[in-house]
């Protein structure tokens, strides 16, 4: 299993990044052996639009199984549900405490986008 973090630092005591598309980085973790490797996410950082769409195809393309996130609009959400990736969102703090929460089985998955699309 793969947990895919939004981040705004490279490592787990980064705080949760809770913009989607515009995320600074990824952390893509293995919760078994806490593992992780770092995605920038730099491409998407400055489109006018559209960086929602490609941060889900980073997503999946890297084949993270969860998303935690603070934040998801509906085209990426889309994007990601359509690959079967679990999406949380709202979720705030470090990136080694949201991931612990989520083993403990503390978060719940989103139903749908918490937000309309594009925010800064």
């Amino acid at each position: 299993m793969k947990i895919g973090i939004t981040s705004t630092g490279k490592d787990l005591s980064s705080e949760l990044d809770p913009r989607f598309g515009r995320a600074s980085y990824f952390l893509i973790v293995d919760p078994e052996t806490m593992a992780f490797e770092v995605i920038e996410n730099t491409q998407n950082l400055n489109l006018p639009q559209g960086a929602g769409i490609q941060a889900g195809k980073t997503i999946v393309d890297n084949h993270v199984d969860v998303l935690i996130t603070g934040n998801c609009g509906p085209k990426a959400f889309m994007v990601l549900e359509s690959a079967g990736v679990k999406i949380i969102t709202g979720a705030k703090g470090r990136a080694e405490d949201v991931l612990s929460l989520y083993k403990k089985g503390q978060l719940e998955s989103a139903r749908g986008a918490n937000v309309e699309g594009h925010w800064v």
